[in-house]
């Protein structure tokens, strides 16, 4: 079986092969080749010890030397070569406290996670596969490397990264290794919240995302995300659901295109409805302030996860104004263009629509309706650069101290008043116009 190789890849192999060296394309890149997908990166395994690595290469940097691993520049691409190994004991759940070099490849095999990421290639010698990764991809499997529980207890993250890599390739968890993921699911609390996050967000991002359903079925939703896991089982019992909290968060996770903003933004949309559930004298479950409620615990969630702050910013202003109605008219869109900026418009209605999908279809068209009318204003109002800012008017704040305005809010509430004004009605964004009314306004104010 071949392979098309890059060339800066097959040279490393033949150098190392040259100086007395196995040396071999190992883990995700064999399994990519293997799904006829182009891999990512290529991480290459070898007999050979760490300083002969760096005197075969010109261009190394000691990436993980106290692990074995050394990359490796060519053509300004880095390359991970690690040294064959049997790794020692994870005491910090992460990465083993000591390894011990070994010449067998079998060996390196081994101590590796999952089936399909234990397969080592060289063209020369082809696939190398001791634990029938092969055959796990053809059964489209996550089967672990030896036994599941071991594996876990070594690196917890393992757990999360079975889920992303059957949400990526639309595998299933094989049985015994599911079963490990429940009983061990404690253990990802050792893991590190930037480990976590990366996780989630390649299970987002991938052609899966409502795979984020399994981290509830096994127990690690309640470790990771426990906002998340109070939504299932949360009835809403009105006119426009179908499905309980949980549910329609998975559901509308599912309705929106692979944007990370989008996809946290849906998960976190309604993550406060446990908190605001209240139930009227007709039996009919309400959730007033929700959309509040979900904005303040998104951004704890996000900061506890150590997501960076533009982000969060982003998916607190999707989530907070999700369930505003944005009626089809020129004010009204431009209001909120006004509150979410002009790309985060753009998602909220994304947003919603992936919102209302998620609820009882009869309701669906209409409101897919307004989405879309207010959709098209949007394009409008960019099209024709409609003014709808404070800092789109034809006057600013130094205008106004000309005029004997004084420094301070006066001015602030003046110009809001006058933004009011043009958003309404766009022709009035002239100096002449917005002088007389800003004179106005001071007039009857004093």
């Amino acid at each position: 079986m071949e392979f098309k190789i890059p060339d800066s890849v097959i040279s490393i192999l033949d150098r190392l092969e040259s100086g007395g060296f196995s040396a071999f394309i190992a883990g995700g890149a064999v399994r990519d080749l293997l799904m006829e997908k182009v891999p990512h990166d290529y991480d290459i395994a070898t007999d050979a010890k760490p300083r002969d690595i760096k005197n075969i290469f010109s261009r190394t940097i000691d990436s993980g030397i106290k692990h074995g691993t050394v990359t490796v520049v060519e053509n300004k691409t880095g390359y991970e070569i690690t040294t064959f190994r049997r790794d020692g004991e994870y005491k910090d759940g992460r990465r083993p406290e000591s390894v011990s070099f070994v010449t067998d490849a079998r060996e390196d095999c081994a101590r590796r996670d999952f089936t399909i990421n234990a397969m080592m290639y060289n063209p020369k010698t082809g696939i190398l596969d001791y634990f029938d990764g092969q055959k796990d991809i053809e059964k489209r499997t996550i089967r672990c490397v030896g036994n599941p529980e071991i594996r876990f207890k070594e690196d917890a993250l393992r757990m999360l990264r079975a889920i992303r890599f059957s949400a990526a390739l639309s595998f299933e968890i094989e049985e015994e290794t599911w079963k490990s993921i429940k009983k061990c699911a404690v253990l990802i609390k050792k893991i590190s919240s930037e480990r976590i996050l990366e996780e989630l967000n390649k299970i987002l991002l991938s052609e899966n995302p409502d795979y984020i359903r399994k981290l509830h079925e096994c127990g690690l939703l309640y470790y990771i995300m426990p906002e998340f896991e109070r939504c299932f089982g949360e009835p809403q019992r009105n006119k426009y659901h179908i499905y309980d909290v949980g549910e329609h968060i998975i559901h509308t996770i599912k309705n929106t295109p692979p944007d990370i903003v989008l996809r946290w933004a849906a998960l976190l949309h309604d993550i406060g409805k446990p908190c605001c559930s209240s139930t009227d004298s007709n039996g009919v479950i309400h959730f007033y302030g929700h959309h509040r409620e979900s904005g303040k615990i998104a951004v704890d969630l996000l900061h506890r996860l150590r997501m960076d702050n533009n982000t969060i910013h982003d998916i607190s202003v999707l989530v907070e104004n999700h369930d505003v109605r944005v009626e089809p008219s020129q004010p009204a869109v431009k209001r909120m263009m006004a509150r979410t900026g002009e790309p985060l418009f753009e998602k909220l209605l994304l947003l919603q629509t992936a919102d209302n999908m998620a609820k009882k279809p009869i309701h669906f068209p209409e409101k897919k309706k307004r989405i879309d009318s207010a959709h098209r204003i949007y394009k409008e109002i960019l099209a024709e650069r409609q003014p709808y800012l404070v800092s789109h008017l034809a006057v600013n704040g130094k205008d106004l101290i000309r005029l004997g305005y004084k420094p301070g809010r006066e001015i602030g509430d003046t110009l809001k008043r006058l933004i009011d004004e043009v958003i309404i009605n766009p022709s009035l964004n002239n100096r002449d116009y917005l002088f007389k009314s800003a004179k106005e306004f001071r007039r009857k104010k004093k």
